[in-house]
């Protein structure tokens, strides 16, 4: 049997009830997601009619199929592509429902059309399927999820989610760039403050730059042997890494600049903490990473929102940092190379969610 034969074999089974334990398939042997294009696409069709936003901008869909009624909708940050983000959780995720992954377009970048897109999936679940979506979020992502929810405030909606997840946020540039230091101090701060600092468009010099840290925190994070041992074989790894090099240098000037930039219009949740302000009354967790220091700056204002107003930005919150014991300490959003110590955190809220009957998020 093939590969590609293993893999029809796998999902028709898993459709069937099969479940095997979470952890005990390799990446090579779980098919790809396929393609989803909602039906609903009133936001994002008004949006690209009125000219504030490109086609080329429209984020890719796509989906894990599951006949679980609790759905996931999956955020990434800058890079990789979200479906790579949560590689060793897809299992754990679609035990619960299909899980839809928003992957950025390379070519272009709009804060509006990822929210008009994440209106119209969220109102796909509930119309046609009544379901109440999930929305993991990984650090960039976090400050899309954020920006979202900010924006439902301001138009007095309110979308019915069942949970968020919020994974190393970044949620605005000074996250990533303390802007009261002559240098940024922290690896990928060097890396994007030409981003931040470009005027029309980017040197070829700064995109490469950018490119080759990016590339380099991941091939870091692979030099861990003991987990990659238990996770992948090389074959995978190989195929992995080579995605993930795709991605990176698959993003135009244009869309790497529009994806950075779109930071600095992101406000932030010290305003909403001031006064008083709850960012959704869904259940939330927000994990951090034991050591965030290559990303995130020591005044990451972020960070010190969350740990200072945590009861008031999610009053039904818990943050929380997660540890590696006997290994390689946690990086920032290492949701590849330490899925297992962000397991039991997903595992918690998914179990929490499905023992209790949340009411309606306001």
């Amino acid at each position: 049997m093939t590969t590609s034969e293993f893999s029809s074999a796998l999902t028709l089974l898993t459709r069937f009830g099969w479940k095997p334990r979470p952890g005990t398939l390799r990446p090579s042997l779980r098919p790809p997601p396929g393609p989803f294009v909602p039906r609903t696409r009133t936001a994002q069709k008004a949006l690209l009619d009125s000219g504030r936003a490109l086609p080329s901008q429209l984020a890719n869909i796509r989906r894990d199929f599951s006949f679980g009624s609790r759905p996931t909708i999956v955020l990434a940050g800058f890079v990789p592509d979200a479906a790579d983000q949560v590689l060793l959780l897809r299992h754990e995720l679609t035990r619960h429902g299909c899980v839809y992954y928003v992957h950025y377009s390379r070519q272009g970048f709009s804060t509006d059309l990822i929210c008009a897109q994440l209106d119209d999936l969220v109102a796909e679940l509930a119309s046609r399927h009544g379901q109440r979506p999930y929305l993991l979020t990984v650090s960039f992502g976090c400050g899309l999820l954020l920006e979202w929810l900010r924006r439902s405030r301001l138009q007095y909606r309110a979308p019915d989610l069942a949970g968020v997840l919020l994974i190393s946020p970044v949620a605005c540039a000074a996250d990533l760039v303390n802007p009261v230091l002559a240098k940024p101090d922290t690896l990928v701060g060097r890396a994007l403050q030409p981003f931040l600092d470009a005027v029309g468009t980017i040197t070829p010099e700064g995109l490469q730059k950018s490119r080759t840290v990016f590339t380099r925190m991941f091939d870091a994070g692979a030099q861990s042997r003991e987990t990659l041992g238990a996770l992948f074989s090389p074959a995978d790894l190989a195929a992995l890494r080579r995605r993930v090099a795709e991605a990176i240098s698959g993003i135009d000037p244009a869309g790497a600049l529009e994806r950075v930039r779109s930071l600095t219009f992101m406000p932030g949740l010290q305003d909403l903490a001031d006064r008083g302000i709850p960012v959704t009354q869904a259940p939330a967790l927000v994990l951090y990473a034991e050591k965030e220091g290559s990303v995130l700056t020591a005044t990451s204002p972020t960070r010190l929102a969350l740990e200072r107003a945590l009861s008031t930005l999610f009053p039904r919150g818990r943050l929380c940092e997660v540890t590696n014991p006997s290994g390689s300490p946690v990086q920032h959003a290492s949701l590849i190379f330490h899925a297992a110590n962000f397991r039991p955190y997903f595992q918690a809220l998914y179990a929490e969610q499905k023992n209790r009957r949340w009411p309606a998020a306001a």
